[in-house]
Order: C-alpha cells, then structure tokens, then sequence
C-alpha cells in the first residue's frame, strides 16, 4: 500500500489493498520454542559463503554494504517499521533473474537461513522485510526482476513478479490497448502481492477479483526447482491464487488473463458532506450495490473521512450511458455530465491514483516514509442503515481527521460462491462491501502520536463490529494485521495448525484447511513462514 496519506489533507487517497506484499519467508523466533532452529553465526557465515560462490557479487548487500541501507528502504511503505529496534535482515538479495531467486533459496535451505520476499513493499506489517522477533533471515528482493509480456490482440501476459500493478497497466495499456487486467488503484503495489492475497479492486465486479485471472504461474520450491502450473499440479496452483504465495515459495512468474475493454471509461468523483446528508447516500448506496439493475460495469467506492465523503465512480463505457445508469439506480447521487472524466482505461488508472492522466506517472515506484499508520478490515454482509452511518460519522470520523475508511463493494462476478475454485479468497457470496481502516500519525513511530491514533483506531473497529461479520470476523488477507493473532513454532520447529487458524479462518474461513493440506504437501519443514504463513496440516488431521 501507499502510506495512506502522504500529507495530512483530507479525503488521501488509500490504496485498494496494501498487498500482503506477501511473498514474506521467514522462521520464528526460536524463543517461542526451545527446540526451534536459530542460525548461528556458523550458518550465517556459511549462508553468505554460498551466496557469494553463486551469485555476482554486486547482488548482495550486507548490512557492512553501503547500500544496504538504501536498498533496504527503497520500497518500504511504513516508517513504522524503520525504527532502530526493528530486527532488520542479515542481507539482501537483489535477485534479477529466475536462477538468482533458486540460488538464494537453496543456499537458505543448505545453511539454516530463512527468506523474507519483497516485490513492491506495501504489506501492511512489514512483513516482506522485518521481522517481529529477533532472528537471522535474508531479504530477497525482486525489484529488478520485473518485466511484462504483452503480445497485441492476446488475451494474456506474461509478468515478472517483481512488476508493479502500474508498470503492468503501462505495458498493457499501451502494447495491447483495447485490454486489461482488473487490478487495484494503487498503482505501486507488487502484482505478486496483489495477487497472491487475492486482489480485489475496481473491476472485481465485471472481472473477479486478481486471482481469478490467473492463467499459469512458475514458482520455485523450497528445493530450488522452478515449477510451471503442469508441474505444480492444481492444488498448489490454487492456492497461491489468493492463499498467501509466501506459505508456499517464491512465485517469479504469472501469466494474467486480460480482458477487453471499451476505448473509453469514464471516472466521476463526488464529494458530499454530512450537512449535504451523507447517511442518506451510504444507506442507498448500500442497497443498489447487489440489486440485478446494477451493471457489473459500473462500480462505485466510498472513502469516508472526518465529515466527508468521496463516491469514486469507475464505468467501463461512455459518460452518456453511465448518466442514464445511474439516474435509474442512485439518481439520489445527483451525477451530471460535468462530473465526467472520459479517458482510456490507462489514464483512468493513472487518474483515480496520481488525479491526473498522465500515464508515465504508473511507473513511478517511489515511496514516501512521511506518515506512519496502522489499518484493519472488515466485511458487512447485512446493510447499516441510515442511522449506523450518522453515528459512525458523528461519534467516530468527524472526532479526528486523522481516520479513513474505504468501501469497496462487491457483487457482480466477485459475488459467486464462497468456495471458487479458482482462488481460495473466500470473500464472496453476500458479501455488500470490504472494509479498510486506516488510521495515520506523525512524528515517531511508538510516542504519544502514535498511541492516540491507535486508540482512535481500535474505536473505530469497535463500533462497526455491530454490522461486520461475525464467527468470524472476516478479515482480507491482503491487509495483513498481526492483530488478529500469530502462528506459534511447536517442539518440532513447525508452526502450529491451532495456533494459525486463530487468524487464518478470518482471512480464508473454510478454505484455511486445504490450504493447510497443500502446504503439507509442497513444504512439510515450513521452511517458507512467517508471523502469518499458512502452517502444515498435522498428519493427525488428515
């Protein structure tokens, strides 16, 4: 994800999601467990030995590397996560190549290190880079390994998994115009992020969300070797759709379905207030997003902020025929034709991140370390109502300036069933809208700041959890919040069944137990986890 605000303006455009930038590897902390395996200073001498015996040099920073640094934080997206008690990594591997990334992985294995992979920086807890507990791991970031396919006039692309969401929309926008791939709004997020926790987004109602437009994908395995789809075979296939691709290896590939779209879409931004009765509009809002008079061509998302609100519109058509649409199932929204922005698609993804349409600006991967903040997730299945959205405002977001929330509403074709058997994201049928809170501070990342604006926060999240889901909350994997719990590593140096699905049924519900079964299978040792990786299912539940 983008910081959420880079400045303290109002109505800061959030990311969609804040990818898991999932691909994170790494062991827990051996003080969890007495038996759990610490690398010691032998194996990390080792591990670097290898390292240097099979890769160039100039791909490895040390932390005695002057560009350690630097490279450490060229895509980090929370200064949070920037503190000198952050448990930085031994080095970082900057691989750029598929055998650079197999190197990396088999020297890890051989010498007891772990892996923590980092495409585009924005998960929300940092877990591609840090890690929350003392322990030996390498980064390995695929930064330089990005790249796009794009054949014009086929409905497919091969990408890098160190490729941004707005380097791919470049690539296809402008080789293969006339196609896209249904991605999210923050246009620096790592494509493998994206699609690994799921993906959701603008164009999830017509398209799905991101992992269902997976056509084939190349991982490497906690052997080195790199599998294709046939390879793989389907279990695991589906699983790195949507289950957290770090659980299971290192994704370095994906071939994406692209669909077509019109020569021109239109964006429209309307921004009510409370006064100009805001609550009205939520509540009918909430009810037109699943009525069958909705086109699935046509979505649109709320950012809620103090007393404000923004109704972002994306159509997939011309501003005539979305006047006429919207006239008929929200004319209560009061739209005209000088709202209207008509572009190509390209430039609407560059309008609805940047606010201009200046396509270059999707390639920028530049980050900002200005704003610390901290975010959660909900789901509602059942409507607020008029009076939930005038006590939200006025007993929650009018208080502080500070919070955010996205609405991303669902139906259309992300609304099918809530077992796909494409992806294991779970979010599905019923489903009126996702959930993001967001809530920013300044100055240090543990002081007083930062204490306020977490209590706002867990206010926030407390008063919604009358109308979210329940047993369980559902919470979306690609905003990753360690919040809800943490694997704990047993006496065999595995992380714990129990102990994951503490958070995993809230990010994947009944779909946590086969992604535990696959993970068994393709890595029984764990040697790919984290704080959050999905853990082995014991033989014992089989």
């Amino acid at each position: 994800m983008q910081p959420i605000a880079s400045s303290k303006s109002k109505l800061v455009q959030m990311a969609d999601y804040s990818e898991t930038m999932a691909l994170a590897l790494a062991i827990l902390c051996c003080f969890l467990c007495g038996n759990a395996f610490l690398p010691s200073s032998a194996s990390s001498d080792s591990f670097l030995q290898c390292l240097s015996a099979t890769l160039p040099t100039e791909l490895v920073y040390q932390q005695s590397s002057s560009g350690f640094t630097s490279v450490l934080e060229s895509s980090v997206q929370n200064p949070k996560f920037l503190t000198n008690t952050t448990v930085r990594p031994l080095c970082i591997v900057t691989a750029s190549g598929v055998p650079h990334v197999q190197a990396a992985v088999r020297c890890g294995r051989a010498h007891g290190v772990r892996l923590r992979v980092r495409s585009g920086g924005h998960e929300y807890e940092g877990l591609s880079y840090r890690s929350v507990r003392p322990e030996v791991f390498a980064v390995l970031d695929l930064a330089r390994l990005r790249g796009v396919r794009v054949v014009p006039g086929e409905a497919s692309a091969w990408v890098d998994a160190g490729t941004t969401l707005g380097e791919l929309y470049y690539a296809v926008g402008t080789a293969n115009p006339g196609f896209l791939f249904p991605g999210g709004v923050c246009a620096t997020v790592g494509v493998s992020g994206f699609i690994s926790g799921g993906g959701i987004g603008l164009m999830m109602r017509k398209h799905g969300v991101g992992g269902d437009n997976v056509l084939d994908a190349r991982i490497v395995n906690a052997d080195g070797d790199v599998l294709d789809r046939a390879a793989m075979g389907e279990d695991l296939f589906w699983a790195i759709r949507g289950g957290g691709g770090e659980s299971f290896g290192v994704v370095v590939a994906w071939r994406l379905k692209l669909s077509r779209v019109p020569p021109t879409v239109t964006v429209v931004n309307n921004f009510p207030t409370m006064e100009q009765g805001v609550a009205d509009l939520l509540a009918k809002w909430e009810t037109t997003i699943l009525a069958p008079s909705l086109p699935a061509d046509l979505t649109i998302r709320v950012v809620l902020q103090e007393r404000h609100a923004l109704f972002q519109t994306l159509y997939l058509g011309r501003c005539s025929d979305l006047l006429r649409t919207v006239g008929i199932v929200f004319p209560e929204l009061g739209m005209t034709a000088a709202d209207c922005n008509e572009m190509s698609w390209l430039r609407a993804m560059a309008f609805l991140y940047f606010g201009n349409t200046g396509t270059p600006a999707v390639l920028n991967r530049t980050n900002s370390l200005g704003t610390y903040f901290k975010s959660k997730s909900d789901y509602v299945r059942r409507a607020v109502g008029r009076a939930g959205w005038e006590g939200l405002f006025e007993q929650q977001l009018s208080r502080n300036g500070n919070m955010l929330m996205i609405l991303e509403p669902h139906g259309g074709a992300v609304g099918g069933g809530n077992t796909n058997a494409t992806s294991p994201h779970p979010h599905r049928r019923g489903v009126l809208f996702n959930i993001q809170y967001g809530s920013m501070w300044w100055g240090e990342a543990n002081g007083t700041a930062a204490a306020t604006a977490l209590r706002w926060l867990d206010g926030l999240y407390g008063f919604l959890g009358q109308y979210a889901t329940s047993n369980p909350r559902e919470a979306f994997a690609n905003y990753r919040d360690l919040d809800l719990g943490q694997n704990v590593v047993g006496g065999d140096g595995v992380s714990s069944y129990s102990s994951g699905r503490v958070w995993a049924e809230r990010y994947f519900m009944g779909n946590y137990r086969r992604l535990a079964a696959v993970k068994a299978a393709v890595d029984p040792s764990d040697y790919f986890r984290n704080e959050q990786s999905i853990p082995p299912l014991p033989k014992t539940h089989n």
